[in-house]
């Protein structure tokens, strides 16, 4: 019965996480944008950095306003301003209203975000929270997977690709009317308040919680590095053109969520730390193996393979995280959140690297970060 209780409060936290994955229609609205309003790049990349950036002013803030409202109540208030926000480019649509649109949804993102991952943490135990964490990536993934194809379905078959904001905002609604009636409010009592940024920040003198941080930054930095020079790579090494090295970049997002759904059923029966650095050795194996080859097929096999094992990195370290300090479960959530905007400075080092030196030294800087997370997880060992 107990069981049955569990998986009825945590369906709908999970459907939140269906939720959390609308924000990467950023991608494919970008390209819609652009060609509506004639843009340059220069100018519709202001629409996905106008996302990113709430990940590093809001993150803090939030943990500091679910100490006061309680995390059930801030996710409510996420779902709110997501909601609502989806229906302004129905309302008017020009390039201003459209900037205004995609940076509340990145404050609504960052505040469901923050909120959401720590809410595991009401209806499962220490050791599946994992497991849940990695399968609400899983289904976070499934939602990335639908956007571009309900845009599609919007543009091509209803005449206008702004209706699947029609969409979004109404499985928001209901997916904020079933955490409402399935979850009950937490108490703010429960955590250790905090005032201030400086009291937030302060948990870096905790190395774990440091580490952990830094953990978040390289995983991030792995999955955007790969996601944006793979094409470069396979067109260096292979000749292919644009269009056609365009499918490692799928191919690696289909790993990644493939490695996700199979990483929340391992971690029931697995150790997570001893399942991290598994997953690290055999990663760093394969990235070797794809800086020396040449041969497309190669190529895209050690992609997939770096795509499963680097897909449960960041649910391990974000449970690790909370299990480590739970009492400043809010904050701590806040902290790893922040480090997702962090994990894209890795970018101009690798900018600078491919421009001197060519595709194979851009990738260089994802190695280490390969590396540093074999070493945390020695780390993480002594915490277990």
């Amino acid at each position: 019965m107990k069981s049955t209780i569990t998986w009825m409060k945590l369906f709908p936290i999970l459907f939140g996480f269906f939720v959390m994955g609308f924000v990467d229609v950023v991608g494919i609205a970008t390209n819609y944008v652009k060609k509506d309003f004639f843009l340059s790049d220069t100018l519709a990349n202001l629409i996905p950095m106008l996302v990113f950036l709430w990940f590093a002013l809001c993150s803090i803030p939030t943990g500091m306003i679910m100490n006061k409202l309680g995390r059930k109540n801030t996710v409510l208030l996420s779902m709110g301003v997501t909601a609502v926000v989806m229906l302004l480019p129905l309302i008017d649509y020009n390039f201003n209203l459209t900037l205004l649109t995609f940076a509340l949804l990145g404050i609504g993102n960052t505040i469901l975000q923050v909120s959401l991952n720590p809410m595991i943490a009401q209806v499962v135990s220490e050791k599946k929270m994992a497991s849940i964490l990695t399968l609400g990536q899983f289904v976070k993934a499934i939602s990335s997977f639908l956007g571009p194809v309900i845009a599609g379905i919007a543009a091509s078959y209803w005449g206008n690709w702004k209706l699947i904001f029609v969409v979004y905002a109404g499985t928001t609604l209901l997916a904020g009317i079933w955490l409402l009636l399935s979850i009950d409010t937490d108490s703010p009592q429960n955590v250790k308040t905090t005032t201030s940024f400086r009291s937030a920040l302060a948990l870096f003198s905790d190395k774990i919680i440091l580490w952990l941080f830094i953990g978040i930054l390289a995983v991030v930095g792995i999955d955007v590095g790969l996601n944006t020079h793979i094409p470069k790579l396979l067109m260096a090494q292979t000749g292919l053109s644009l269009n056609e090295a365009g499918l490692g970049t799928s191919l690696y997002f289909i790993s990644r969520t493939a490695g996700t759904f199979f990483g929340a059923l391992l971690l029931t029966r697995i150790d997570s730390k001893i399942f991290m650095q598994s997953g690290m050795i055999i990663a760093i194996a394969a990235f070797a193996a794809l800086l020396v080859s040449d041969q497309l097929w190669l190529l895209l096999l050690w992609i997939v393979i770096i795509g499963l094992a680097c897909s449960n990195v960041f649910s391990i370290l974000f449970s690790y995280a909370l299990k480590h300090k739970p009492e400043h479960a809010n904050e701590i959530s806040a902290l790893m959140i922040m480090g997702v905007s962090g994990g894209a400075l890795i970018m101009p080092f690798m900018g600078v690297l491919s421009d001197g030196y060519g595709q194979i030294a851009g990738l260089l800087p994802l190695l280490l970060c390969m590396v540093y997370l074999l070493w945390t997880t020695g780390k993480l060992g002594k915490q277990s």
